[in-house]
């Protein structure tokens, strides 16, 4: 049985021609499939209108107790409530989750001999039997990327990582195919340039790109889930703009150097 995991970038939440006409596309859609959320920019404006400061340490951002408390009120909240009732509106069947509820996505909290992340989480697992009770019922899940500890911590975790995790795992019963949604039409070789788009992206190829500077910043995190989705088993791996969704060839394909041997076949 086949199941999509699609990635919502926080970009596409802000937009909301492009979020409308990606509903759409998910009412469309005929097979199962789960979607996961970032929360955009929503946080950080609700946080500064708090008076809350932002703290980063090297682009990334730490989040204290009180920055937590404002990201599950605006991720596991606003933007996942909002999300469900435009899906539910198009006759969507979706139900909104965060990590804690069926114990759904657990995380640890992330440590750093140096840094303190605050209530940062890398994922830890994924329970397989929340998710397919809820695929075999016909309905959508939408998880927000705030998971737990297991403990009675709430944590702030990476929705690619989320969504990596949710593909690796559901691939032990589906045929997963993971896709990353964002403001691209692919991997580009030039960010000015939509028609740079790389179609096929192995290890080595990324690791070029990498060292050449022409894959940087926060595409690399992306990409580094992606890779290892499909290490992991996932069957297919791709990064798309939402418009192009469901066209089989559209954007960036992540594949292995065995999988590139083949398609050079």
């Amino acid at each position: 049985m086949k199941c999509k995991v699609i990635k919502i970038g926080g970009a596409l939440i802000e937009d909301a021609g492009l979020l409308n006409r990606l509903c759409r596309k998910f009412a469309s859609m005929t097979s199962h499939f789960v979607i996961v959320h970032g929360g955009g920019t929503f946080a950080g404006q609700l946080a500064e209108r708090l008076g809350i400061p932002r703290k980063m340490i090297d682009g990334r951002r730490v989040t204290d107790r009180e920055t937590l408390e404002v990201t599950v009120m605006v991720y596991a909240g606003w933007v996942n409530k909002t999300l469900v009732a435009r899906l539910q509106a198009l006759g969507v069947n979706a139900c909104g989750l965060s990590g804690c509820d069926l114990n759904l996505v657990q995380a640890d909290r992330r440590e750093g001999q140096s840094i303190d992340w605050g209530y940062v989480g890398d994922v830890r697992l994924v329970r397989m039997g929340g998710l397919e009770l809820l695929l075999q019922a016909g309905v959508v899940p939408v998880i927000s990327p705030i998971t737990h500890d297991g403990k009675g911590v709430l944590l702030n975790s990476n929705a690619d990582g989320i969504a990596a995790a949710v593909a690796e795992t559901l691939g032990m019963c589906y045929d997963v195919e993971l896709i990353y949604c964002f403001d691209k039409k692919g991997v580009l070789t030039d960010v000015g340039d939509e028609g740079s788009v790389i179609p096929c992206l192995t290890p080595s190829l990324y690791e070029k790109y990498k060292q050449s500077g022409m894959i940087h910043s926060g595409m690399i995190p992306k990409l580094d889930n992606a890779f290892k989705s499909v290490s992991n088993g996932v069957q297919e791996v791709r990064l798309i703009h939402p418009d192009d969704l469901g066209q089989p060839d559209a954007g960036t394909r992540i594949i292995l150097e065995k999988q590139w041997m083949r398609v050079e076949q």
